[in-house]
């Protein structure tokens, strides 16, 4: 295994120093906590948390910022943060006006978040949850009951980010929250899996000539393995899973997603997009916005995902909203 790495007991502690040292304008380390905060402080209005294992940068303390999250938790790599970490991330961000928790559903992170917005309510602050099952590759999975939340969680972000920053109340933000994880699906695969610097070894192995369809964001394996082809069919066989869900029809506007896993060239990304476009367009909708890069990563995963949501006024405004953050910025 290479590793650009010191210890492996010390990853996530100094890749949050590194993030603060690198972005002092955006964020700023809660004291002996593995919690990322917006560097100006709690602010008047409804504020959204976020968080999950670590190994998903720029997820989540990447999107600390101007018009998506106030607060981002860490746990290990692949591990939920604990729930005191959560509840103090919750006390540092409200600001009065309650605080949204945007949950990836995986079962650590639904119980570890679910236990921290009961402590917060115990000392008298209003807080409220989502739980984002965008995957529509499998049903059930190792670490979930439903589907996973992978790279649409990110648009939850942007979405109800940009609701919060507007001054809408908490119910309100979670409306909108809601509607987004009603109408956002994603698909992945890799070419290679990823390496947890603890374990030393790929998470799954691939012949030289094999991908894998449908994996998760932890290192999961998919659905199955087959030969590689190019990369155009790969995307048909992503894309025909989200059509199937039904919910996409001729005219309807959509935002699209070609997130990397990690390890994958932007040049590679952007070749899926251009592929991703013409499939879309040609069933008849429109793509009103495009977001190609890494943004819920698997560490040195190789491969990509494709998210679509399915757009009206409502989301396409706080879509095209500015957000200034260190991972994404929009003016």
């Amino acid at each position: 295994m290479k590793k650009l790495i010191n210890k492996v007991d010390s990853i996530v502690d100094e890749m949050l120093d590194g993030m603060t040292a690198a972005y002092p304008q955006y964020v700023k380390r809660l004291e002996g906590l593995n919690v990322l905060v917006r560097a100006k402080g709690a602010t008047p209005k409804v504020a959204l948390v976020s968080g999950g294992g670590s190994g998903h940068e720029p997820s989540h303390g990447g999107f600390v910022g101007r018009g998506m999250l106030d607060g981002a938790v860490a746990g290990e790599v692949f591990t939920s943060p604990t729930p005191d970490q959560v509840y103090e991330a919750v006390k540092a961000v409200n600001g009065g006006k309650g605080v949204l928790l945007v949950i990836k559903n995986y079962t650590g992170d639904v119980m570890n978040f679910e236990m921290a917005e009961e402590m917060a309510a115990d000392e008298g602050i209003t807080v409220e949850h989502v739980i984002v099952a965008d995957d529509v590759a499998v049903e059930n999975s190792t670490w979930t009951t439903g589907r996973r939340g992978i790279a649409g969680t990110v648009l939850v972000h942007k979405i109800a980010g940009a609701c919060a920053e507007s001054g809408a109340e908490l119910s309100e933000v979670k409306r909108v929250a809601e509607k987004v994880i009603a109408n956002v699906r994603s698909m992945g695969m890799a070419v290679n899996a990823c390496t947890v610097p603890a374990a030393g070894k790929p998470s799954f192995e691939l012949a030289g000539d094999e991908v894998e369809i449908g994996i998760g964001i932890h290192g999961e394996p998919g659905t199955h393995r087959e030969k590689i082809s190019d990369v155009n069919n790969i995307a048909d066989k992503l894309l025909e899973k989200i059509f199937a869900e039904g919910i996409y029809a001729k005219g309807d506007e959509v935002a699209v997603l070609v997130n990397g896993m990690g390890g994958t060239p932007l040049m590679e990304l952007l070749v899926a997009n251009k592929h991703v476009k013409a499939v879309v367009e040609g069933r008849g909708l429109k793509v009103a916005k495009t977001i190609v890069g890494n943004y819920m990563t698997s560490l040195d995963m190789e491969g990509f995902s494709v998210t679509l949501l399915k757009l009206d006024d409502e989301l396409k405004k706080y879509l095209d909203a500015p957000a200034d953050t260190p991972a994404f910025v929009q003016f």
